[in-house]
């Protein structure tokens, strides 16, 4: 009987995940849940067939190297996929594998979740709860911004943008949406497409639903912060580096706009003293967009699939860069 191919695994995940990679493979896994110290993975890699890896991990050209000639697969345990040097893999032939598809919902039920939490104070007004301060009924304490009723500006109407709009539909909401071209499904949706400064300059909210790429990379810095409506509120569970931090730090302190709701942060995480943490205004979450039970486990599912495939070498059925078949 031939050996089994020699799998990383960077993260401890279910057992029931864990058996299936057991079964088709020898697996050394990094048992923690917290990530692999990258010196430690580079030392594991040579010779390894597959890597099952996750957001944390850097995959860059210095561990594909050090892996050599034997990987045959990488699997990421996650929709994104710029912590991977993905034309490094296509390179060397090497697919990557991600999960697309399968957060959109639990992402839009959080996005929605931020924007009702930081409109109406509810992280402050617990907190205010806490500290011993509700002495009695005030007419204007802690007020806050309606969602219903408002406008809301989409910026990027992939899955998730279009999931978000669904729902915002029964708070009878205005919907705007910045793509690079029109969608044919948004008039279903009750979405008008409109111009990115059109967009800042008209929503009561503006919610992010882009990939981190070269061309989204700052997206909303000073310029587009200072377009804004002074009563708006941003919202971002995309990437972190989407969004200048220091000029939203810097308009939230301003007065500039009302306020704003994060998932995700530069860096991650985001230090205890951060500025951002001290502003009652803002929302900061540990970028747990996809944290429900199920989403993680059909996520782990999808890496897993993914991974096996590979190490059989058949196509993977959710692949990153397909163009590595050509």
């Amino acid at each position: 009987m031939p050996d089994k191919p020699l799998a990383i695994v960077t993260r401890r995940l279910p057992a029931s995940i864990l058996d299936q990679i057991r079964v088709a493979a020898e697996m050394r896994l990094w048992d923690d849940d917290d990530p692999i110290p990258p010196a430690t993975l580079r030392e594991w890699v040579p010779g390894v067939q597959g890597l099952y890896c996750l957001l944390t991990d850097p995959v860059d050209a210095v561990l594909l190297d050090a892996a050599g000639s034997s990987l045959k697969v990488v699997s990421q345990m996650a929709v994104g996929y710029d912590n991977i040097d993905v034309a490094a893999c296509t390179a060397r032939g090497i697919p990557v594998g991600n999960t697309p598809g399968v957060l959109t919902e639990t992402t839009a039920d959080l996005a929605v979740a931020l924007m009702l939490a930081t409109a109406r104070r509810l992280v402050e007004a617990a907190e205010y709860l806490k500290a011993g301060k509700w002495a009695t009924w005030r007419p204007m304490e802690l007020t806050g911004f309606d969602v219903s009723g408002s406008t809301v500006g989409i910026v990027g109407f992939g899955r998730i943008g279009k999931a978000v709009a669904r729902r915002l539909r029964g708070f009878g909401c205005r919907i705007l949406y910045h793509d690079p071209a029109p969608d044919p499904d948004a008039g279903s949706l009750g979405a008008s497409f409109v111009n990115f400064d059109t967009l800042l300059k008209s929503s009561d909210f503006i919610t992010l639903h882009v990939p981190l790429t070269d061309d989204t990379r700052g997206l909303i810095g000073q310029a587009e912060l200072a377009q804004m409506k002074p009563e708006a509120v941003l919202i971002n569970t995309s990437r972190g580096p989407v969004l200048d931090q220091d000029a939203l730090l810097a308009a939230l302190r301003a007065g500039q706009i009302a306020g704003a709701g994060l998932d995700v942060t530069t860096p991650e995480p985001l230090p205890a003293d951060h500025p951002l943490l001290d502003l009652p205004n803002v929302v900061v979450l540990p970028h747990i967009g996809s944290a429900s039970r199920a989403t993680r486990l059909r996520m782990a599912q999808l890496a897993v699939d993914n991974l096996l495939a590979g190490l059989r070498g058949e196509r993977l059925p959710h692949c990153a860069n397909p163009e590595v078949y050509e």
